[in-house]
């Protein structure tokens, strides 16, 4: 087993639960860690045993354009594209960030963290 990660992707995106975030838009941070036997890869060099770093972001990215209300939303959109796009993968934890929520206050970002293991 092993993990592959993407932190700090950062998309500029228009989710909120209020109406009026859904139209001026936020700045968000995704961090994205994927569960994945790297054995293959390892001994082949080769990236077909692998999960693609491209595709990963890819799929975050169409996630990201599509509106939500809340952070968890987005997560769980994020979990379960990953978990039917990519068959071996084991595990995926995503952490969805959103910078400056509009708090009334100073508060530099809120995030949600969720996490499935694959069910046989």
């Amino acid at each position: 087993m092993g993990q592959i990660a993407l932190e700090g992707m950062e998309f500029f995106a228009f989710h909120g639960y209020y109406d009026e975030e859904q139209k001026i838009g936020n700045k968000y941070g995704i961090d994205l860690y994927i569960d994945t036997d790297l054995h293959a890869a390892g001994a082949s060099d080769q990236l077909r045993e692998t999960v693609n770093y491209e595709v990963l972001y890819r799929v975050v990215t169409e996630e990201m354009q599509a509106p939500a209300r809340l952070l968890e939303h987005l997560g769980h959109r994020v979990l379960d594209r990953v978990l039917a796009e990519f068959p071996y993968v084991n595990g995926v934890r995503v952490s969805v960030s959103k910078f400056n929520p509009p708090l009334g206050g100073i508060c530099h970002r809120a995030r949600v963290t969720l996490e499935r293991r694959r069910t046989e």
